[in-house]
This record gives structure tokens, sequence and C-alpha cells, in this order.
């Protein structure tokens, strides 16, 4: 004889003990459910004839797969565990009564003790625990589509790139809604970090700071939760580098120095302590300590063998020694360091020529072209010549880094605006700035 389950009393009442008649209504269900849970997955469930006749004759051992315990659930509004267990009087209304009543009760199961325990609800609480709406394939497409974004970052740059980066943080923040084991709801956290760290980097670049500032506190916040020293380390550096072009650079250097006091001997110390306390001490006048956090960066550099070229200016990686002496030109650009920055720019010269960045190869001639104007006798027409170089470098594509020098560029060779080469330089400076994009950052600045 079928056992008579809650599920099999809930279909006869609702007229779905055909298997045609519960089919119709159990894809309704899964196709609704698939769009409150965002999970379109469950939109193609379907249940064979025989699925349909084990579950409505009781006949399970085990109960069946997550997904389609969801959509169970959320039709008939009652836990499987229940749907799949014996009906007793406070199911279906009658039962034990109407047996008692015609001499039965001898020749039927007693009811489970109340202080048993059944076996069906172990096996559920279980799956539903272990259940999980991300599977490894998941994870993994998320993981390589950060990793796509960061390797095509300085050929593509962020107006291209952010719409993605954006995709994949939706994406596990919706995932992070429903249910997962442990394991991989850290991996979730992990990823969402890392593309809010990235969000957090495109919008310096694009010169909203106030936006890059909330993307790396909620990276930071997400890392901290699951013991993420690496992620957090690098959404501090970033939020420093945020700071610093927002032109707040004592809060810059503080942001640093203390994500870089919570682990001094990190890869990502690196990062810090040349991009983000350096650079900002020199904007100070403090030429002290910019030696020691350059001193300190490269020490960590020989340490953790670091590669000598230009590394990506946002990869997850530890810096390369040709950026963070990148970096120390910056820093001494800021103190009129003039010998100091031809020598560390002439060293890293052929590195950053033969890198991928136009970005970077344009910042290094504008910092070089500041430290030409800041000679005792200025060289007027190389500065100017390296100025147009690095506009036309960047192109069609200005961040805000670049913006930032290149007027600061201009505002500097004010003293000779008469000269022609100023003048050139001028020109082609007015009609790069006037892109929609410079134009955004400059309001931004102002």
């Amino acid at each position: 004889m079928p056992r008579t389950t809650l599920l099999r009393q809930l279909l006869q009442q609702r007229h779905l003990t055909t298997h045609e008649a519960f089919a119709a209504q159990y894809e309704r269900a899964a196709a609704r459910l698939a769009e409150l849970d965002r999970d379109p997955r469950l939109a193609s469930l379907q249940v064979s004839p025989r699925q349909f006749d084990r579950w409505y004759g009781g006949e399970l051992l085990t109960l069946p797969r997550p997904d389609a315990c969801r959509v169970l659930e959320h039709m008939l509004g009652r836990p499987v565990s229940e749907l799949f267990s014996t009906a007793y009087d406070g199911d279906s209304g009658h039962g034990r009564d109407e047996e008692s009543s015609t001499g039965q009760q001898g020749t039927s199961a007693p009811p489970p003790r109340e202080d048993d325990e059944n076996p069906l609800d172990i096996v559920t609480r279980t799956r539903q625990l272990t259940a999980s709406n991300a599977d490894d394939a998941t994870l993994a497409f998320l993981d390589s589509s950060l990793e796509g974004i960061a390797s095509r970052y300085e050929q593509d740059g962020p107006y291209v790139l952010r719409p993605q980066a954006r995709q994949v943080r939706q994406l596990a923040h919706t995932l992070l809604d429903g249910r997962q084991p442990p394991r991989t709801r850290r991996e979730l956290f992990r990823l969402a970090a890392r593309a809010s760290s990235l969000l957090g980097y495109m919008a310096v670049n694009t010169g909203d700071f106030a936006l890059s500032e909330a993307y790396c506190t909620e990276a930071r916040d997400l890392s901290r939760e699951i013991g993420d020293l690496d992620t957090d380390l690098w959404a501090c550096g970033t939020l420093s580098f945020s700071l610093y072009y927002a032109g707040r650079y004592d809060e810059a250097d503080a942001c640093a120095a203390a994500a870089v006091e919570r682990a001094p001997r990190h890869a990502q110390c690196i990062r810090l302590l040349a991009n983000g306390r350096a650079r900002a001490l020199g904007k100070t006048g403090d030429r002290r300590a910019v030696e020691q956090a350059i001193g300190q960066a490269l020490r960590l550099s020989d340490l953790h063998e670091v590669p000598v070229g230009l590394t990506s200016c946002i990869s997850f990686e530890p810096y390369g020694r040709a950026r963070t002496l990148a970096n120390a030109v910056t820093s001494h650009v800021a103190l009129r360091n003039t010998a100091q920055v031809l020598r560390d720019a002439e060293h890293i010269d052929d590195l950053v020529e033969h890198s991928t960045s136009s970005w970077s190869r344009s910042l290094v001639r504008l910092d070089v072209a500041t430290a030409l104007l800041q000679q005792r006798t200025p060289d007027i027409d190389h500065a100017m010549a390296l100025g147009r170089e690095a506009l036309r470098l960047c192109g069609d594509t200005p961040i805000s880094s670049v913006y930032q020098r290149s007027r600061d560029l201009h505002e500097q060779a004010g003293p000779w605006r008469d000269h022609p080469a100023v003048r050139d330089y001028g020109d082609e400076f007015r009609t790069w700035s006037s892109q929609p994009a410079a134009l955004a950052m400059a309001s931004s600045a102002s």
C-alpha cells in the first residue's frame, strides 16, 4: 500500500493526483521561484512520471535533490521534512479517531514517541545545511572574470571594463543572498571583495573619489570578515591611493601606515609603502620619512623576490621593482629632488618603455618633464616635448593621475608661457582635456 504522506494529502486536496496536473503546477512554481531567487536554473526543472509516482506514493529512501525540494516547498508552503513524513491527525483532520471508532487502532502503527527523531528529518536538515546555489564552476567563472579584467585593464581602461566588474560584483552579492556551505561562502566573500577593490581602483582613475572610498571600505570589510589579509591590504592600498589623488595627503599616509603596521613583512606592504606612504609624505615635504618608506619597500622587494619589471598597476600580485621605483620618482618630484628623479627615471627607462602600460610611460614622462623645469637651468623644450608625448600616449583613455600631472606641468610652465614650446604644450593640453572624461575629472578636482 502507498504510504500516506502529507504531500499525498495536499495533492489530493488540490486535485493534483495525475502527473499532467501536478507537472503543470510544479513547472509554474519553478518559474516563479527562479524569478524570486534570481536563479534561472530553477526555471528548467521538470518532473518525470516516474518521479511523480514515487513522490505521490511515498516511495522514498532519501529526499529529492535540493533544487526540487526548494520548488516543492515554494509550491506547497511546507518544509520537505513534513511533506514526505507520514500524515497524522494534525495533518488530515481525521485518521486515528476514525480507526478508533471502528475498533482498528490495534492494527495501525503506533505514532512515533515525542522523544524520537525522524531519520528523514535528519537527512533533510543535512541536505539543507550543505545545499549551495553556487557550484565550483560558478566560482571559477567569477575568479577568471576578475583575472581577465586585471590583465586587460591597461589596454582597455576603466570605462570599458567597469561594467564587467560591476556584473561580477552583483552576481557575487546575489549568490551571497542565498545558501552555501562555509567553504563556498568564504570564496564568494573573497571574490566580492576583489571585485569591489577593482571597482575602487577604477573609480580613482575616473576621478570619482567618494565612490572609490565606498568600494574600498566594502572590500576591506568583506575581506576582514573571512581573514583574507592579502585582499584587505590591497584594498587599504587602493583607499590610500584614492585619498592621495583627492589631495588628502595626511590621510593617505595614515591609511597606508596603519595597514603596514598590521603586517610589516607582507608583500602587499611594498605597494603600501611606495604608492601609499612615500608619495603622500613627499607632498607633505617630509624628506627623511620618504627615504625610509622607499628603503623599506625596496628591502621587502628583495625579501619577496618580486619581478624586476613593471607589473600591472591593478594587479593583486606584489609590486615589481620597476613600479616601486616609478613611485619613488613621483615622491622625489614632490620634494624637488631633481637629480634623484632623473637618475631613477633613467634606471627604469628601458623597463617602462617596453611595458604594455601607456599610462605608466605617460606618467614617468610627466614626472621627468616636471623635474626638468625644476632644475637650476630649466630645459623648457625637452620638458614640453615630454609633456606632449605623455598626452599622446594616454590618447583617448584619460585617467585622473595623468590629468592631474599634465595639468600641474602646465601650471609650472606658467613663467615661460610666451615660450613657443610652452604655447604648443598648452594648446595640446587644452585639446586633450576637452574630452568628456577629462572634463569630468576637472570638475571632480575643482
